[in-house]
């Protein structure tokens, strides 16, 4: 099991006398330090690992958010970003000497920019929301996933979130196209803006997916896409899984980019039926669904073309949706798989991991072996058409050492995935669940690089620490390797 740093007892006793100080910083109810008000954020949707933090501190403006950094900076005291804690890497877990620094109130959706297609919103607008505002002007909001109801644009800033349609229209890293940040010594920048393609080094890209390690997300600009004339999502189901998999991989070959590509296998297609009611079909191993989005003319020669790639790979039902009310069901089926998953056993560890996508049917197998020697049951669901696995391992947290073989299970789990030519997340991010199994990826000197760029933001790795990096960021040391100043800070780095 993944640990945190020990706590420095030297900011646990101060906590009062810390308090006391950020109060005069952030005026209001901001700062909560009874035991009471900190349990509420022991955790994130990780809840294997739980730790109160020394603080909470509320902010409502950049400003608040910069004056507190800077004290945290000043003191040296960590300091945990927190969204909505949908993390389900245990990005947000808590630090019991660290300050956590929830953005829920930073909820106003700023400017919707029509002509310019984006729209600037602060970090604790849900991503649902986004869409929701602008569906009235025949835009969307493409990254959605399925804790979108809930989730945040920062935190999904952070993750580098995907969702059901990131196939064909990109992760979080591909919609977003301006972020106002602070560092940790309490300085304000923009990078990025409403226009596309700023020259000099990508530090948007640095920061999209960074897991709160480089600064804080104030403000972000995102853009927004036209409403399809058409959409239409066609339920495939298969005796097989790799009747499903061979036919994932014969609409990639046949040049076709569905909207959204998700397959499941029996235990998520029963446990998503029996709490939705999509209308699946439940005497299959396999479900695909497949959305595809367009003009009319369009759609109609897909979904034809699909519904026979289907038929060559043996599928025994497949149907198109007959409206959007329709095509809407189909879809919460498959959003709501990982609460469904919930009724099915007292608890569950949600992986996140990538494969090529000729290997699902491998893969599957060997999660099947896997289930038989850990003594655990799965239920699979992935992002089919970029290969993003989610097997859910279900367990019993009060049972004797089933936390500690679902960990391990897991784990095995992500080395495959890194064996099979794939990658530790999809989407997901690193967080403290995957920080140890950074080296099945990465080199040593991978990972000294990925550190660097770190300290050149934050020298004193104040910022979430204890995640991502398997040991503790040496700035001083790293500094002095293969640059030729030791002191690199991000105020050496170009501007946009």
């Amino acid at each position: 099991m993944p640990v945190l740093p020990p706590p420095d007892p030297g900011l646990i006793a101060r906590r009062a006398a810390i308090a006391a100080d950020l109060r005069r910083l952030v005026p209001g109810v901001s700062v909560l330090e009874a035991a009471s008000e900190r349990l509420a954020y022991e955790c994130d949707a990780l809840t294997a690992h739980r730790s109160p933090p020394l603080l909470v501190v509320l902010p409502r403006t950049t400003a608040e958010v910069a004056a507190i950094l800077r004290y945290c900076h000043d003191h040296a005291v960590p300091v945990v970003p927190r969204g909505a804690g949908t993390s389900l890497s245990g990005g947000a877990t808590p630090m019991a000497d660290a300050v956590l620094l929830g953005m829920a109130r930073f909820n106003r959706i700023l400017e919707i920019d029509r002509e310019n297609r984006c729209a600037t919103v602060e970090p604790g607008v849900t991503n649902l929301a986004i869409s929701q505002a602008v569906a009235g002007l025949g835009l969307f909001y493409a990254p959605d996933p399925s804790s979108q109801i809930a989730c945040t644009i920062g935190g999904n800033v952070a993750e580098n979130s995907g969702g059901v349609h990131c196939l064909k229209y990109g992760l979080t890293t591909n919609n977003v196209i301006g972020v106002e940040f602070v560092t940790i010594e309490g300085e304000i920048i923009d990078i990025g803006g409403k226009a596309y393609g700023a020259p000099g080094y990508d530090v948007l890209g640095a920061l999209v997916g960074s897991e709160g390690l480089l600064g804080i997300v104030t403000r972000v600009t995102v853009r927004l896409l036209p409403l399809p004339p058409v959409a239409r999502a066609l339920l495939i189901g298969f005796a097989t899984v790799e009747q499903a998999a061979a036919t994932v991989g014969a609409i990639i070959a046949a040049g076709i980019i569905p909207a959204g590509m998700e397959m499941m296998d029996r235990p998520a297609i029963l446990a998503a039926e029996a709490f939705v009611h999509a209308g699946y079909p439940r005497d299959v191993d396999a479900l695909l669904i497949v959305e595809l989005d367009g003009c009319p003319v369009e759609v109609d020669d897909l979904v034809a073309r699909v519904a026979a790639l289907a038929g060559e790979n043996n599928a025994t039902i497949c149907r198109a949706s007959r409206s959007d009310a329709e095509r809407a069901l189909f879809w919460a089926g498959r959003k709501a798989a990982f609460p469904a998953v919930g009724r099915l056993a007292p608890d569950y560890l949600c992986m996140d991991g990538t494969i090529p996508r000729r290997r699902l049917p491998e893969m599957l197998g060997r999660i099947t072996e896997m289930e038989a020697r850990f003594g655990l049951k799965v239920a699979n669901v992935f992002h089919a058409g970029d290969g993003n696995l989610h097997p859910l391992i279900m367990f019993d947290a009060n049972l004797p050492d089933q936390t500690e073989q679902a960990e391990a299970f897991g784990a095995e789990i992500l080395r495959l995935c890194v064996a099979m030519g794939g990658a530790l997340s999809g989407e997901h991010g690193i967080g403290l669940e995957k920080r140890d199994l950074m080296p099945e990826m990465f080199s040593e000197r991978d990972l000294e690089q990925q550190m660097r760029l770190k300290c050149a933001f934050d020298a004193g790795a104040l910022l979430n620490p204890g995640k991502v990096f398997p040991t503790p960021c040496r700035c001083a040391e790293l500094g002095k390797m293969h640059v030729h100043r030791g002191d690199l800070r991000f105020a050496d780095l170009p501007r946009f």
